[in-house]
C-alpha cells in the first residue's frame, strides 16, 4: 500500500530473492520512461522501495506521481 508523507508517496516491495526484485525494477523503468517521469528508488537484495514526487511542481505528489503508482501496482 502506497504510504503519502512528507510530500512523497512511498511503498516497499518485498520479492523472493535479488533477481526477482531486478525483474521488478526492470519493468517499472520501462514504464517511468514511457510515461517520462521517474521514480526515486532503493535495492537492498529482494527489497525495492520507491518515493515519488513531481520535482516540476516543487517536489510535491501530483497526479503524475498517481499514475506512475497505479501503473507500478499492476506489476505485483
Amino acid at each position: 500500500m502506497w504510504q503519502e508523507q512528507d510530500n512523497q508517496l512511498t511503498r516497499s516491495f518485498m520479492f523472493s530473492d535479488f533477481n526477482e526484485a531486478f525483474g521488478f525494477i526492470c519493468r517499472v523503468a520501462l514504464i517511468a520512461e514511457k510515461l517520462d517521469h521517474h521514480p526515486w528508488w532503493s535495492n537492498v537484495y529482494n527489497q525495492v522501495t520507491i518515493r515519488l514526487s513531481t520535482h516540476d511542481a516543487g517536489n510535491v505528489v501530483t497526479e503524475k506521481d498517481r499514475e506512475l503508482a497505479a501503473a507500478i501496482d499492476k506489476l505485483v
